[in-house]
């Protein structure tokens, strides 16, 4: 590729990422709404209920998000009853976060919206595997090596 090529707007992976990300999280606004809940919401459910009673550290690392972001975002999903922030008995220094009953019970409302996100894309739930494999592994490569830095 010459060199000029390089700096097109449609050789950049990060821009292709970008879009895609914009694109996909449009797509789950209609079915999120019928949940009364944003993407970002969203995904930080998705992580209570595979793992509950965490830190706010913790889920912060898990979401790749830093405490400016998740604190506003965590204080939100309690005012709707979802979670709960409690002091770490332990060490108060800590906060967890767990569900409340009525956020795992909104589990049970969010099983179809994978199926139905596949659908709208036209892509297969293995097709989309596949995808999401070769991001993480970029995503862990890019994580590691700034970790090493």
């Amino acid at each position: 590729m010459k060199k000029d090529e390089w700096l097109k707007l449609d050789n950049q992976l990060c821009f292709a990422v970008y879009a895609c990300s914009k694109e996909i999280t449009r797509l789950y606004r209609p079915l999120l709404d019928e949940l009364g809940l944003t993407y970002t919401q969203y995904v930080t459910l998705l992580a209570l209920w595979e793992s509950d009673d965490v830190t706010v550290k913790d889920l912060g690392s898990r979401l790749y998000l830093d405490s400016g972001t998740l604190t506003p975002l965590l204080k939100r999903l309690e005012q709707m009853d979802l979670i709960r922030r409690v002091r770490d008995s332990k060490d108060e220094r800590q906060v967890r976060i767990c569900l409340t009953e009525q956020g795992a019970k909104l589990k049970e409302q969010a099983y179809d919206i994978p199926s139905q996100l596949f659908c709208q894309m036209g892509i297969e739930k293995e097709e989309a595997a596949e995808w999401r494999e070769k991001l993480t592994a970029l995503l862990h490569t890019i994580h590691q090596m700034k970790t090493e830095e």
